[in-house]
């Protein structure tokens, strides 16, 4: 995404997660079209699935939410189809799964691969959580074995 105007960006940050937010390759679109390719799937499964909104699933899910909800108001995107404050957090699950909340470890601990040289990129990372949180949901499935009403593994 293009920064949006006001955005305070940490060089440090930028250095770390090897974000150059000026390279000409990187086709960087607006938070509004942004926000726009990403709601518009998300708002039709909840809509296809009889569900009212969506829950958002990520590491440290609260912490993501925010920007997402900052970035829908800051925009005036209309119809944010995520829940305003329910998320699945992995760091929480995988700290009672694994003993484990740091995203590496976790992922690691749950016996998934882990690549340092590829974390802290957005899709990476995104697959990652993903994986754990899948691994979680099904490990606890197998647990309980059938016991309770629910969907099922994911």
């Amino acid at each position: 995404m293009l920064p949006f105007i006001g955005a305070e960006l940490d060089p440090s940050a930028l250095a770390f997660n090897k974000i150059d937010p000026e390279h000409p390759f990187r086709d960087a679109i607006s938070e509004h079209d942004a926000l726009k390719r990403v709601l518009t799937p998300i708002r039709k499964a909840v809509a296809s699935s009889g569900c009212t909104r969506a829950i958002l699933v990520g590491h440290n899910a609260h912490f993501d939410l925010g920007f997402l909800k900052a970035a829908v108001e800051r925009t005036g995107h209309k119809r944010n189809p995520f829940h305003a404050f329910s998320v699945f957090d992995t760091v929480s699950l995988a700290g009672l799964a694994f003993g484990q909340t740091v995203l590496a470890k976790a992922v690691q601990a749950a016996g998934l691969g882990w690549e340092d040289a590829e974390a802290h990129s957005a899709i990476y990372d995104a697959e990652k959580t993903a994986a754990l949180f899948c691994t979680i949901v099904n490990r606890w499935h197998d647990l309980t074995d059938g016991v309770g009403d629910r969907a099922g593994g994911v």
